[in-house]
């Protein structure tokens, strides 16, 4: 047992020992609240970006998307299918009932109701007004809560250090990403289709269409008002962005 003098001259180190770490950590936290908030600048809920894929024109084998995705934001595959960061990836789909065999690109389905959102203990994870997903990598703690809540697999953890990054595209080992609709298109408001459909034309197949959800005059709601399209796991009811033809 201290004496009680020992006993008041601990508290009052242990006291200031913890005004001390909350007005070291204070920047910190400040900055990364600035940050998060500088990502949603100008944005507006009365868009809600999104994705319509016709999976008729998307050709199985083909990976365009992918190489696009991996150019746009500098991320480079070592082979390693355990570790490569995938923030969109090529599957291909056969109905057990019908025969029929689909072939089409999964990444973040950016959800109105994000199950990633709602466990990340930071609040690193977050839906912005406009409907994109995207990770904070400030106060990204890597816990990977938000990994094991996807229902579409489409987060990754970096494992290694990154090098060479491009400067709209920040990554940082030890964080969680997944794709992000290109939103540094978006918020430049030049060419906001993003790397995938960009890529996915090029090879003349124009299976992605991006669009505003919001905008009944866009010509994804009119592809979408002139084929039903469908939500993979619409059973979760998270009202994807990404929307799919002939799944």
């Amino acid at each position: 047992m201290l004496p009680n003098k020992a006993q008041a001259a601990r508290r009052l180190f242990l006291q200031r020992l913890g005004v001390f770490s909350a007005a070291t950590a204070l920047p910190a936290l400040l900055s990364s609240t600035v940050d998060a908030q500088s990502s949603t600048k100008g944005v507006s809920s009365a868009q809600r970006w999104g994705l319509l894929i016709d999976t008729s024109k998307c050709a199985s084998g083909c990976d365009a998307c992918v190489r696009g995705c991996h150019e746009e934001h500098g991320i480079n595959s070592t082979g390693n299918e355990h570790t490569d960061a995938q923030w969109i990836r090529k599957i291909d789909l056969q109905n057990n009932l019908s025969g029929q065999k689909s072939s089409l690109p999964m990444m973040c389905q950016h959800c109105e109701s994000a199950p990633c959102v709602d466990v990340c203990p930071t609040g690193a994870s977050f839906k912005r007004a406009d409907g994109i997903v995207l990770v904070n990598k400030h106060t990204c703690i890597g816990c990977r809560y938000c990994v094991m809540a996807c229902p579409y697999k489409a987060r990754s953890f970096i494992h290694e250090p990154i090098s060479d990054q491009k400067s709209w595209a920040p990554r940082g080992q030890g964080t969680v990403e997944s794709c992000t609709l290109c939103v540094h298109r978006i918020d430049a408001e030049k060419d906001q289709q993003p790397a995938c459909a960009v890529a996915c034309t090029d090879e003349a197949h124009s299976a992605i269409l991006f669009g505003d959800l919001n905008d009944p005059d866009s010509d994804i709601v009119k592809a979408m008002a002139n084929q039903p399209a469908s939500q993979v796991r619409s059973d979760l009811q998270l009202n994807t962005g990404v929307r799919y033809v002939k799944l």
